[in-house]
Order: structure tokens, then sequence, then C-alpha cells
């Protein structure tokens, strides 16, 4: 059980803290490699890691030695990175320093952060409540929605821009980590 005095806040920055910490290393590793993805590529790869967390709530057991935490750590960095390219545009090569990529990681992140306040303000903790499958098919939704929209072309008529729900897939995937960590 979680320690009460530790806030939803705390344990996000947490998560944050150390997705950031992998993200970083990569960027030594790859660079900003990522820069030649266009959006519908990301979500994609938002798609192949939210169904494998799928897969292994279903099946209880994995092949590949990585679990269902490691893929909610990378849907978290995926889903900033592709703040970053629906902000930046895609690239043909890395155009991008790492000092750049690390900084417009923290300023998405940060706006990441103060959605989570906003909304675990009015949903008063809700997340605590729910099932990490729940997480795990509300990211799918999310995903599918992302999908919708990338198809119709920036002709949706009222719905929340893909932004929107990269951020909100970056939320349930945090809220996944923590509960995983059992800090909630």
């Amino acid at each position: 059980m979680a320690d009460k005095s530790i806030t939803t806040e705390d344990q996000f920055r947490n998560v944050m803290k150390e997705c950031r910490a992998l993200f970083e290393h990569k960027l030594h590793d790859y660079s900003a490699s990522w820069r030649i993805l266009r959006p519908s590529s990301l979500t994609d790869q938002l798609f192949i890691k939210a169904k494998r967390i799928r897969s292994l709530e279903i099946k209880k057991k994995a092949l590949v030695d990585e679990g269902i935490r490691s893929e909610f750590v990378a849907l978290i960095n995926y889903g900033i990175i592709g703040l970053i390219q629906l902000e930046k545009g895609f690239a043909d090569q890395v155009d991008m320093n790492n000092a750049e990529a690390l900084a417009l990681y923290d300023r998405h992140a940060a706006g990441v952060l103060q959605l989570m306040l906003r909304k675990n303000h009015d949903y008063d903790e809700a997340w605590r409540s729910m099932r990490i499958s729940s997480y795990t098919d509300f990211i799918l939704t999310k995903i599918q929605r992302c999908k919708e929209l990338e198809d119709l072309n920036g002709e949706a008529i009222v719905s929340e821009g893909i932004d929107a729900n990269y951020m909100d897939i970056i939320n349930y995937a945090v809220f996944g980590v923590i509960k995983l960590s059992g800090q909630d």
C-alpha cells in the first residue's frame, strides 16, 4: 500500500523522472532518430506497445523478457515523442540535438502533468480504483481515435485533437506504472 503522504503529483513526477532518464540514455545511443517518424507511424508504435500489454494481460505469459511495466514506460516516452512530432513536424533526417530534444520532452511532460492535475481534481482520484486492464483498454481506444483523426486529415468536426489523445495515453500509462510499482 502506498505511503499516504506521497501525493499523486509526487508519484507522477517520480515516474516521469524514470522515463526521462531512459529517454536521455536512448538519445545518447540513437540521437533523435525518431525525428523521421510521421505522427501516424508513432500512433502505430503506440498501438504495438498497447497491444502487447493487452496480450500479456490475457495470456499471463511473456516469451520476450520485457514485462507490462516496461511497455507502459515506452507508451509514455513514445507519447511525448508524438507530442514533439505534432509540434515540430517530421524531418527527413535528425535535425535536433539532444539538449533541444530534452527541453521539448520536459515542456511536454510538464503539460501532461498539468492536465493530469486538473483531471485528477475533477475525477477525485478515480484512477486509483480502476483496474490496470482498463488503462490498457482506454489507451487502445485513444489510439484508435488517433488513427481515425489521422485518416480524416484534419477534417474532424467536434473531436479533441491527436495531441489530447496522446496526453491521455501518457497519463493512463503513468497510472499503470504507479500501480505496477505497488505505489497505489
